[in-house]
């Protein structure tokens, strides 16, 4: 059988291969309801099956989108590339995902390797772009997005949440519980100061302290993200002499690491410790208690950086405030703090 060919459609469809490119494309031209609808019967009819080689050959670009996350295990940034997954499929495109494991030339790895393959675009969730990450962006001429980072230069894309604001709001209500102080648990050292997530949610919890008149001096703790080393932190931390009335963790999955060392060691939650959170992940409805924690919408961030990095013209947009998205952080209120 002879393999069918756009010029086929475009025979039975009565039209241009133009027409038939612009429907399989969804673009970069509209076209009328009523030729579309012919379009799409006579490629149904006739079976036809566009060659994405020979596309992303002429166009220089595939239907690929990669994403480079710190960690998928962690049930943020597995959340966040399933939304982006699901935002990408509604623009008919897939995503590579590589997992940068905090490490810098793992992150340049990934891009090097997607850029090689022609993806149309590239969100990353990173910790900041390494000079060299930023060079080999440049000589691809690359479309990327930044997602969950606040961008240090001034001209990068990138779609985040207001961490500050959330951590602000976390701090706040565990100390209108009552407690004399909340403690935080931060990132790791090599957490950069500027612009990520992590720094700007203990910049939150300080701002809600020192609002309030209390001091942080000596409250603030360093862990890893992950919950299975900040249990080990937590377990020093509850298990010595000055614990803590309350604790603000800069991650959800810190702070399941905290409720983990607290059961461990017979400490009530929340009669004698009240834990909160940051991310909102599913899992935040099943720990025990269940975690108050502070959300994001990120099915709409997911989709705000597809359409970023696909979109040329929302990309090239003149202001700051169009070329960074931020969305609000909302308080999910659930047992951990004191409530209900």
């Amino acid at each position: 059988m002879a393999k069918v060919t756009r010029d086929d459609v475009a025979r039975l469809a009565g039209t241009s291969t133009a027409v038939v490119s612009y429907v399989i494309n969804n673009g970069p031209r509209p076209v009328a309801p009523a030729t579309r609808e012919r379009v799409l019967a006579a490629i149904k009819e006739l079976g036809y099956r566009p060659d994405r080689v020979a596309q992303a050959m002429a166009s220089r670009r595939t239907d690929l989108i990669g994403m480079i996350v710190p960690d998928a295990r962690q049930p943020f940034f597995a959340e966040m590339a399933h939304a982006v997954e699901q935002a990408a499929a509604e623009r008919g495109k897939m995503v590579l995902v590589g997992n940068s494991d905090y490490r810098r030339e793992r992150e340049v790895h990934y891009l090097r390797a997607f850029l090689g393959m022609r993806v149309a675009g590239l969100i990353l969730v990173s910790q900041g772009l390494t000079e060299q990450a930023a060079q080999e962006i440049e000589a691809w001429d690359a479309r990327v997005v930044l997602l969950h980072e606040r961008p240090e230069a001034m001209d990068d894309v990138a779609v985040v949440t207001d961490d500050i604001g959330g951590a602000q709001l976390a701090t706040r209500h565990l100390l209108e519980h009552g407690n004399a102080y909340v403690a935080c648990l931060g990132g790791p050292d090599t957490t950069p100061p500027v612009g990520d997530p992590v720094t700007d949610h203990v910049e939150g919890w300080r701002r809600a302290m020192l609002e309030s008149g209390r001091s942080v001096e000596g409250r603030l703790f360093k862990a890893p993200f992950n919950r299975y080393e900040a249990y080990q932190v937590a377990l020093k931390l509850l298990a010595g002499p000055e614990r803590p009335p309350a604790i603000f963790c800069s991650t959800d999955d810190q702070a399941i690491g905290v409720l983990r060392a607290a059961r461990e060691l017979r400490i009530d939650v929340p009669g004698e410790l009240a834990v909160a959170g940051f991310d909102d992940v599913k899992e935040a409805h099943l720990t025990d208690p269940p975690l108050t924690t502070v959300a994001s919408d990120r099915p709409a961030m997911a989709r705000a950086a597809v359409d970023l990095v696909l979109d040329e013209s929302l990309r090239l947009a003149g202001s700051r405030r169009e070329r960074v998205r931020q969305f609000p952080s909302g308080l999910v209120i659930r047992r951990s703090c004191g409530c209900g």
